[in-house]
């Protein structure tokens, strides 16, 4: 069955280790666009962190679900779909995980200060600081946290080392009414854990999408390679997995190809969805 929809992670994806789109990327992605095919790009990061990346660089046609499936939107910002997270589930998560509120944020669907909500995070941390000098001006302050409740958030977003990470995972994983994806970079010993609406998942959104363009899961191809992709890769019939990829994603006879500083993207699109044409 041929491919007609490609969905695509960012983060050791779409973007090189330097935090680039390769130009090949790029090429793979234009070509696929004027075959017909549907690009969506499907991203752990909020509408505005993952739209700084590709906007005039890649085609408008191109739309995002971000925020790990919570939020679909255009790249010109129109909205397709919104999961929120219900405010009462954030304060329970709160509860839940208050010995780790250093490590803890609010993110809301706001394109101004605010979108980040955190009370005692360190933002001096090395492996926070590049973060908080670029987005500084969408992070605001709550003290205590749950004091920014006053709307349903996006998501309730963790960050730090990754045993902690995974002492997190484990504290509200399984909780009713919430999913909960984690992303680990174990080389940097830095990990996510993002608790979204149960409705907010990756491969949800993906299916959702997939039906909405009336296109089979059969036809839909996925690229990712961290843990939080793993679900909308066994929702797409052409799951690839990057060189770079996490452990966990391997040995499941998924395609493989070259890692994202050797444009494994675009290797990938070229092959399995274009056949090699362009």
């Amino acid at each position: 069955m041929d491919v007609r929809l490609v969905a695509i992670d960012i983060d050791g994806t779409l973007l090189d280790s330097h935090g680039r789109v390769p130009d090949q990327n790029i090429s793979a992605i234009t070509a696929a666009l004027a075959a017909g095919l549907h690009v969506v790009l499907v991203t752990g990061r909020s509408f505005p962190f993952a739209r700084a990346v590709v906007a005039g660089i890649l085609p408008d046609t191109v739309s995002l679900i971000v925020s790990n499936g919570a939020i679909e939107r255009t790249l010109g910002g129109r909205t397709l779909a919104r999961r929120l997270l219900e405010r009462e589930a954030a304060r329970r998560i709160l509860e839940q995980t208050r010995a780790f509120r250093h490590h803890s944020a609010l993110l809301f669907d706001r394109e101004a200060e605010g979108h980040v909500v955190a009370d005692t995070m360190d933002w001096e941390h090395p492996a926070r600081r590049r973060y908080w000098e670029r987005h500084r001006h969408f992070i605001g302050h709550a003290s205590p946290l749950e004091n920014a409740l006053a709307e349903d958030p996006i998501q309730v977003m963790f960050n730090g080392g990754v045993a902690a990470m995974r002492e997190v995972f484990a504290s509200v994983q399984g909780l009713e009414g919430v999913s909960v994806c984690r992303t680990e970079y174990q080389r940097r010993d830095f990990s996510l854990v993002d608790v979204t609406s149960a409705t907010a998942t990756k491969g949800q959104a993906l299916a959702w999408r997939a039906r909405a363009l009336g296109i089979e899961p059969g036809q839909v191809m996925a690229v990712g390679d961290n843990l939080n992709d793993l679900e909308m890769l066994e929702f797409a019939g052409v799951p690839v997995i990057m060189g770079n990829a996490v452990a966990e994603l391997r040995n499941r006879g998924w395609h493989e190809t070259a890692s994202h500083d050797d444009a494994g993207l675009a290797q990938a699109i070229r092959r399995l969805a274009l056949n090699g044409a362009g």
